[in-house]
């Protein structure tokens, strides 16, 4: 029984596309939203996950039945001005659907629980709903629109197109530790990037240039580029996916994660498609194509779309593969120092077996500024 029931007694509707109805209890802010309706498998990390700009425009439903119990931290940045214990400044999900939360969570640095933060980001959430059943609904009819509605208001199902959201928000360009210019610089493509991608550059003693999504590059001194994450049909990212293509023509190094592994793929020819509901959770193991010692990785993932296998160019191979269902977790061009990844190597939350991507990237990265 959660504790706070008595005090929330308003009820909150999820219909998902179809017309099926789930009914709970308010404990987030009391609106109706609409978007993509998907789940996380993951057991914690729901600070970073909410907080993902991959989830822009999205109803999350965390699989874990109980969220909330180490509460939520108090926003504080790092000497770098990158939040410390989140992927981005605010919450991005449209709207969060969990089994039940603690309203009395225990840890140490808990400033809040999850109640009062999704009250004071205005994110409506439902609790006391079975979202085993919710599951089970989108394993078998895949990621569908949905609303978090009223007794009072009816919403459209129809969702907006995720990336749009995320794009009228990124702008600017932001440079950080460039006070040390003995340092390779790698262009951070902003699509929605996570604080921890910045993170794992700066700690392995890159300079990083963020731009927005749509900078042509052409003014800028740099050693790599990489494509971060970010919402939506990769597809739609067209100023990007040109500018990639432009960028394919030279010998620099350049690494693509989650979206930007797609949007990599597609500039260097190949196709994407939608999933049926995606990988969002902290354990797909992938298994890296290769004879002698491949590596298998368990790896944190959050992506509903993926590059159609057999679609790639000669001058590019796979990488990896995910073990679950065969689907390309990774990309490599044959001679250049090229690759995407379809997982997340700075985790944040999840598995560390991936940190090694950064590594290897930042020695690609370093070889081509001592050149």
């Amino acid at each position: 029984m959660n504790p706070a029931k008595s005090a929330e007694t308003a009820e909150l509707e999820l219909e998902i596309g179809d017309g099926i109805l789930f009914t709970g209890t308010a404990f987030g802010a009391h609106k109706s939203v609409t978007g993509e309706v998907v789940f996380n498998t993951g057991m914690v990390g729901y600070t970073e996950a909410l907080t993902d700009p991959s989830y822009t425009g999205q109803i999350l439903v965390l699989t874990y039945p109980l969220a909330g119990n180490y509460g939520v931290p108090a926003f504080e940045n790092d000497n770098y001005n990158l939040p410390l214990e989140f992927e981005s400044d605010k919450m991005q999900v449209a709207g969060l659907i969990v089994s039940s939360h603690s309203e009395f969570p225990s840890h140490y640095n808990k400033m809040e629980n999850l109640r009062e933060w999704l009250q004071r980001s205005g994110i409506p959430a439902i609790c006391d709903v079975d979202t085993r059943s919710i599951t089970k609904h989108l394993r078998k009819s895949g990621t569908v629109s949905g609303s978090i509605r009223t007794g009072s208001i009816s919403v459209n199902a129809s969702a907006g197109t995720p990336s749009g959201i995320c794009k009228s928000t990124i702008s600017g360009i932001t440079c950080f530790n460039c006070e040390t210019p003995d340092r390779p610089t790698v262009i951070l493509i902003d699509c929605g990037a996570k604080a921890n991608i910045i993170r794992s550059l700066l700690s392995l003693e890159m300079n990083v240039l963020k731009v927005p999504y749509n900078h042509q590059l052409n003014d800028l001194e740099y050693s790599g580029i990489l494509i971060s994450n970010g919402p939506g049909n990769p597809e739609e990212w067209t100023e990007t996916i040109e500018t990639l293509r432009k960028a394919i023509n030279r010998d620099i190094p350049i690494l693509g994660i989650c979206l930007g592994h797609q949007i990599l793929a597609l500039a260097a020819g190949a196709s994407t498609e939608k999933m049926k509901y995606g990988h969002r959770s902290q354990n797909q193991p992938c298994l890296e194509d290769k004879k002698d010692k491949p590596r298998f990785l368990l790896t944190s993932q959050n992506h509903g779309y993926q590059v159609k296998r057999d679609s790639l160019p000669p001058d590019w191979k796979i990488w990896y593969t995910n073990v679950n269902d065969g689907s390309i977790e990774g990309i490599r061009h044959q001679e250049k120092p090229m690759t995407g990844v379809q997982f997340h190597p700075e985790s944040s939350p999840g598995p560390l077996d991936a940190s090694g991507i950064f590594v290897e990237f930042a020695a690609a990265v370093t070889d081509t500024f001592r050149k």
